[in-house]
């Protein structure tokens, strides 16, 4: 008697769960936000004093 396999199993799920273009585009933002360093302050504007309001 010959032995008998089982069938292979997929290795995915075969449909993605459904994710709307908005989710999408916010959770790509978000990484980009999350994954850019700081800039560096610009030069021309640290060698300004910081304006400060009068006191009254």
């Amino acid at each position: 008697m010959p032995a008998t396999e089982p069938p292979p199993r997929p290795s995915r799920p075969l449909a993605p769960a459904p994710v709307s273009m908005r989710d999408l585009l916010a959770s790509c933002a978000a990484a980009e936000a999350v994954s850019t360093p700081p800039r560096l302050p610009d030069p021309a504007l640290a060698k300004k004093p910081a304006r400060r309001p009068r006191a009254a």
